[in-house]
């Protein structure tokens, strides 16, 4: 299948930003102080107030979101992809700020968040897609910096039969003033296998029947 746009507008935000504006194609979004994503493993406490823009996820397809780091300075600033069931039901993976460091990770939540990262410091300043793509009955999460070779992040299970939504996330857990452009956000073919890279397509180009 043809890469297609899925349009900005299209989503629902699980807590609406402080702001989000097009800006041409891509959506800049700044985020709210103390925004997160966990859920009581190690620290405690449950944070369910962070910005993701989510929409069905179609389990046939694959789901990218491409954004900027530029804006990711602080510890903890992260941004990236969410799939979502529920509030104790989720992935969120991406690049995140650790001590300094983009560190590209994931948290899968069962109830329970865990925490897996690798630090990227090369990929300091540019632009990265990540993309989750269902096998079987797991889903498979990718993640590049331009047009890098993929590198696999993460594979864990999805949700069941749950209803699934996917789409590009932000949170700011220590600071004010966190902001991220999100270049697209895209529908494309699903993954093959898992040690195959994904399916090539042009990223600018878009399904005439959008």
């Amino acid at each position: 299948m043809t890469a297609r746009s899925v349009p900005w507008n299209q989503g629902t935000w699980t807590t609406e930003p402080k702001a989000a504006r097009p800006v041409g194609s891509a959506l800049v979004v700044e985020a709210l102080e103390g925004s997160d994503f966990w859920q009581r493993t190690l620290y405690g406490f449950d944070h369910d107030n962070g910005h993701a823009l989510l929409a069905s996820f179609d389990r046939r397809q694959g789901v990218e979101v491409e954004f900027e780091l530029a804006g990711l300075t602080a510890l903890y600033d992260q941004a990236g992809l969410m799939l979502r069931a529920g509030p104790d039901r989720w992935i969120k993976a991406g690049v995140e700020i650790t001590e300094g460091v983009p560190h590209i990770g994931a948290v899968v939540t069962n109830r329970s968040s865990d925490w897996s990262l690798s630090p990227v410091p090369d990929w300091l300043g540019g632009t990265v897609t990540v993309r989750a793509s269902q096998i079987n009955d797991a889903v498979v999460i990718r993640a590049r910096r331009e047009e890098q070779p993929w590198r696999t992040m993460r594979v864990a299970p999805l949700f069941g039969d749950q209803p699934t939504l996917a789409g590009p996330f932000l949170c700011a857990p220590t600071r004010p003033g966190l902001e991220v452009t999100f270049r697209s956000w895209r529908r494309t073919a699903p993954d093959a296998d898992l040690h195959s890279a994904p399916p090539a397509h042009d990223p600018d180009a878009r399904d005439p029947r959008t």
